[in-house]
């Protein structure tokens, strides 16, 4: 018998990993966060599976339902959204199940700032302007954010900021990373990113708030950086005709001849 964390992906059922897909069907029992997982996934379960929505449960009552499964030799297929590494609250799962000797395997999933990125047809690194994507948030109920991980610290790097379940926080985030990124610069909001009821707000820091007016609602990702929407910046050394990498030797001494 295995646990299988899964991450689900940010919405849309086929962007779930083929992994992800065989290991649904092939459990009996399957455990999925009900609030953000979409049922269309659910669809992959095999006939006659269990299947348990998680979030009205506690952490108690969840190892509960892995534990009997075990005990009945059945394995489990455990949906969360996004990927797990972020998140996902897969940590404190995986110490349980440590303690108890129930074996478990961890498949990724598309993360939900890739979605977004993608829904806005944006490569977050551009030569010249950002090289660094940072994954944050703001402190929130359920976890505060460890000292010294603040927005204004990130902003000062200049990198991307994707930020995760901070939309109710959106003054608190505008009044942090303007002094650092300048009112104009750009914005994006993504709600339920892949989803068929996906919204996209465009902005920059002094618009935002106009932008968004009463929309806010808590399933939203905040993307802040300069390479949004951006058309002035280098092109990559990766594709120059005159460019020597091992794929495609240039010169009379290329660096890696026995690619030649």
């Amino acid at each position: 018998m295995t646990v299988h964390f899964i991450g689900a992906g940010p919405g849309a059922p086929d962007l779930l990993t083929l992994r992800g897909r065989d290991l649904i069907a092939a459990c009996p029992v399957c455990l999925y966060a009900g609030s953000l997982v979409p049922e269309g996934v659910l669809a992959h379960c095999p006939p006659g599976a269990r299947i348990v929505n998680t979030a009205p449960l506690s952490l108690d009552e969840i190892i509960a339902e892995i534990a009997a499964a075990h005990a009945e030799g059945k394995d489990v297929a455990r949906l969360h959204s996004g990927d797990l590494s972020i998140w996902s609250a897969m940590g404190e799962q995986l110490r349980r199940l440590r303690a108890l000797g129930i074996p478990f395997t961890v498949t990724p999933g598309v993360p939900s700032f890739s979605a977004a990125a993608a829904a806005i047809e944006a490569e977050l690194t551009l030569p010249g302007l950002a090289q660094t994507v940072v994954l944050t948030r703001t402190p929130g109920r359920a976890s505060a954010m460890p000292e010294g991980e603040k927005l204004s610290a990130f902003a000062a790097t200049g990198a991307v900021l994707a930020i995760h379940l901070s939309i109710h926080l959106l003054d608190t985030v505008v009044a942090e990373l303007t002094p650092h990124y300048g009112a104009d610069c750009p914005v994006a909001i993504v709600w339920r990113a892949s989803w068929p009821e996906q919204r996209i707000v465009r902005a920059t820091l002094a618009t935002l708030d106009a932008a968004v007016g009463s929309e806010m609602e808590r399933t939203a990702l905040i993307l802040v950086g300069r390479t949004l929407g951006a058309a002035d910046f280098d092109e990559s050394r990766l594709y120059a005709a005159d460019y020597d990498r091992r794929y495609r030797p240039v010169g009379v001494e290329p660096r890696f001849p026995e690619a030649s």
